[in-house]
């Protein structure tokens, strides 16, 4: 998880209810320079001295005896400054109600009393005034206090936040709850399409049972397609799983760009993409004839096979009809043909047909889940 980005929005939120507290206390200074009368000034004069000391009950009292005798505007303004001075300073929900309640969870926020803080959340919402930053610093508190199963259920109420989905995510993460990490990050992507969300994402779905090398080119394509990529190994491995399936062009591309972003430039490489660049040369030179031959065989997995290397050459628009025609007659695999035809749409920018042909993937789990990340990459 990006837990900088997670960190820095849970910061803001606190940020801003600790300046909302601090206008609440500069209200008591101004008020000394109001002009009450005779019969109040004495009572708020007790209160304040209370409050100083330390009984904010007694100095609560002593304001609400005020507040009885109050007889001009200014003494209501100074009462009710004193009032929410006494009740913020207090932090005692008996004495200041909402305002002691909100005070007292800021107060325990920033001790790092996480527990505390969560009872302090339940007061709040039984009062109705739990607003959704305070929400969130809830579940970051079930995070921060270690009972990560109690920050995925409390996450999972606060629907359409960013920065809960997060929370979800890597509390699911450290709980081991693979589905519900998986669902938090499709809705962050969903959301905003991030490198670092995709990356999480991807990562999860490298791990699934029984993917094939198909399946693994699929996902290391869609880092490309998504900006995840990470450092040269993730390069390199796309490249190397494209050779081995028959997409040299592809392979070329790919470390070409590698090299472009200075993350490959050793040796090793650098015979790969010699032997990319020689390889799709030949099946550039060679593709009228594997054309021709593909279109009289029997069955269409060679057409597919052709059309997913002109992805790679850069003939998304042609890919798509060679495909297609492939489609048209029996195949061995048919659930590739149509991860193969919705990445063509994906590359011919035809983003709602790619949708659709990716969609249409359901068995074995392996496919469906690669064909479901596709069709959410291909929203956007």
């Amino acid at each position: 998880m990006p837990v900088l980005t997670l960190r820095a929005a849970l910061t803001a939120i606190l940020l801003g209810s600790a300046m909302a507290g601090a206008a609440v206390l500069t209200m008591a200074g101004p008020a000394q320079a109001l002009t009450v009368s005779a019969k109040v000034g004495p009572m708020i004069k007790e209160a304040q001295s209370l409050a100083a000391a330390g009984n904010y009950k007694a100095a609560m009292a002593k304001l609400n005896e005020a507040e009885a005798a109050k007889s001009t505007p200014d003494d209501t303004t100074v009462i009710n400054q004193l009032k929410q001075y006494v009740a913020v300073k207090s932090g005692d929900v008996s004495i200041g109600g909402t305002v002691a309640a909100k005070a007292k969870f800021a107060n325990d926020y920033n001790a790092g009393k996480y527990k505390d803080v969560i009872a302090d959340g339940e007061i709040l919402r039984k009062a109705g005034a739990l607003d959704g930053q305070s929400q969130l610093l809830v579940a970051q508190a079930y995070y921060k206090s270690g009972d990560n199963a109690g920050c995925v259920r409390y996450a999972k109420t606060l629907e359409g936040n960013e920065t809960a989905l997060q929370l979800q995510a890597r509390c699911a993460y450290e709980t081991g709850d693979e589905a519900t990490q998986r669902s938090a990050l499709e809705q962050l992507v969903a959301r905003d399409p991030k490198p670092e969300y995709w990356s999480d994402l991807l990562k999860l779905g490298e791990r699934a049972r029984g993917l094939s090398d198909h399946n693994s080119l699929d996902l290391y394509r869609l880092r490309m397609l998504t900006g995840s990529m990470g450092n040269k190994d993730d390069y390199v491995a796309l490249a190397q799983y494209a050779m081995q399936l028959g997409c040299a062009a592809e392979a070329q591309s790919v470390l070409e760009k590698g090299v472009a972003a200075k993350a490959v430039s050793d040796d090793r490489s650098m015979r790969l993409l010699a032997a990319a660049k020689q390889q799709a040369a030949a099946n550039l030179a060679n593709e009228a004839k594997a054309m021709a031959a593909a279109n009289a065989a029997p069955q269409g997995d060679d057409l597919v096979k052709l059309g997913e290397n002109m992805i790679g050459e850069g003939k998304a628009k042609d890919a798509i009809g060679v495909i297609q025609n492939g489609m048209k007659k029996p195949l061995k695999d048919a659930n590739n043909a149509q991860i193969r035809l919705g990445q063509a749409y994906v590359a011919a920018g035809q983003k709602a047909e790619a949708e659709a042909a990716f969609n249409k993937v359901k068995t074995p789990e392996k496919d469906a889940l690669v064909a479901h990340l596709w069709a959410l990459a291909a929203r956007h």
